[in-house]
Parts: structure tokens; sequence; C-alpha cells
């Protein structure tokens, strides 16, 4: 199974000074784009619970509304 890469596997990385800028780059643009990712099916599966769900996670239909109408790239 593949590991998850996570914010502080990104820190990590690309703090290093013994890597290339580049690569410590592509590290970066990797680590936004996975957060990026995550949030927008999150978001989208969000939208797509029934009322009864929301109710078992604490949200209102029109939280959830809002939260899933929100662009990935905002935390």
């Amino acid at each position: 199974m593949a590991r998850a890469f996570t914010a502080s596997t990104d820190l990590s990385l690309s703090n290093r000074r013994s890597l290339p800028v580049a690569a410590r780059l592509a590290v970066r643009f990797a680590g936004i784009a996975s957060l990026w990712t995550t949030r927008h099916r999150s978001r989208r599966a969000l939208g797509k619970l029934e009322p009864w769900q929301l109710e078992d996670v604490g949200l209102t239909p029109g939280q959830a509304v809002r939260e899933s109408a929100r662009v990935f790239w905002k935390a």
C-alpha cells in the first residue's frame, strides 16, 4: 500500500538543503496539489450527503451547502 503524502512529509522534504531547488519546488507543488485534491473530493462528497447523514456528522444542510460550494484552494 502506498504511503500518504502529508503536510509534514512535504515540509520535511522541501526544507532539506541537500535537495536541489527544483526538487524542493516539485515536492512543495506535489504537497499542495495533494491537499487541493483532497479538499475538492471531500467537499464534493459532503454536498451529496443526505440530511440524516449530515445530522450524524453534526452539520445542518445549510452548512453543508456552504462548505461544498467553497473552492478547493481555500482552507
